[in-house]
């Protein structure tokens, strides 16, 4: 069995793999190696991977190669990878950007994909069918814009986020409801109309724990993918291991 720690800007997610399948998912809002040992009791786990993009990952990778049977890895600049990277600076790309090209790769072969991370930020990422990572873009996530409205102007509340807003708001807080929730929309709409006009039978990717304000609304079609980085961080474990 194969663990993964995913450590993001706001949550970690530490998930269980079987044979490919994703079998357990519990996700931290504090995590460190002191999370673990109860897995250890009740799962035979031969494997296992961190990636974070924030906290050091190094306690928890050094734990984990202290468990008898278990090999780890982090992911970092220099683990072998089921793509080709054309990013011109590898060495400041987040590792959820990685793992979800690498989940995009596997789930979508030979494909053109734009993968859709909502975060803390929102990222868009291409994979292209001949299996080249090419890049993206990052944005302001959600809970990001409305604390800039309210950091960077005199008057304007923080607000709450909202799943659903008017065009036309009516008020300062609908009207800011409206500027960031539809918005992102927007925005995600106009990356998926580029991308197609450059990119053939283009295939969209939503991921991301705000994925719940882009699935649906989205009028270009669109996979809801919750768990792609996780699935991508498995892959490139078992890629890894492969290899080695």
């Amino acid at each position: 069995m194969n663990l993964v720690v995913d450590t993001g800007n706001t949550l970690t997610k530490v998930a269980l793999f079987d044979k490919g399948a994703l079998m357990h998912l519990h996700t931290y809002h504090t995590f460190d190696y002191q999370d673990l040992p109860h897995y250890f009791r009740k799962h035979r786990i031969s494997k296992a991977i961190v990636s974070s993009v924030a906290a050091d990952p190094m306690p928890v990778v050094d734990w984990l190669r202290g468990q008898e049977g278990c090999r780890a890895i982090l992911l970092d600049d220099y683990t072998p990878l089921p793509f080709r990277n054309n990013y011109t600076t590898p060495e400041t790309l987040g590792k959820d950007r990685l793992a979800a090209v690498a989940g995009a790769f596997y789930e979508f072969p030979a494909q053109n994909v734009l993968i859709i991370d909502a975060g803390t930020c929102i990222t868009y990422d291409l994979l292209t069918a001949e299996g080249t990572y090419e890049g993206g873009a990052i944005s302001p996530g959600i809970r990001m814009r409305y604390k800039a409205m309210n950091t960077f102007t005199r008057n304007l509340p923080l607000l709450e986020t909202r799943e659903d807003a008017e065009l036309t708001g009516k008020s300062t807080a609908a009207s800011m409801h409206s500027g960031v929730t539809n918005g992102i929309i927007y925005e995600a709409e106009g990356m998926i109309a580029q991308y197609s006009t450059l990119y053939d039978n283009l295939s969209a990717v939503i991921t991301g724990g705000d994925l719940i304000y882009f699935d649906k609304k989205v009028k270009n079609n669109i996979f809801a993918r919750p768990n792609i980085v996780l699935t991508g961080l498995n892959k490139i474990l078992d890629n890894y291991f492969e290899k080695n």
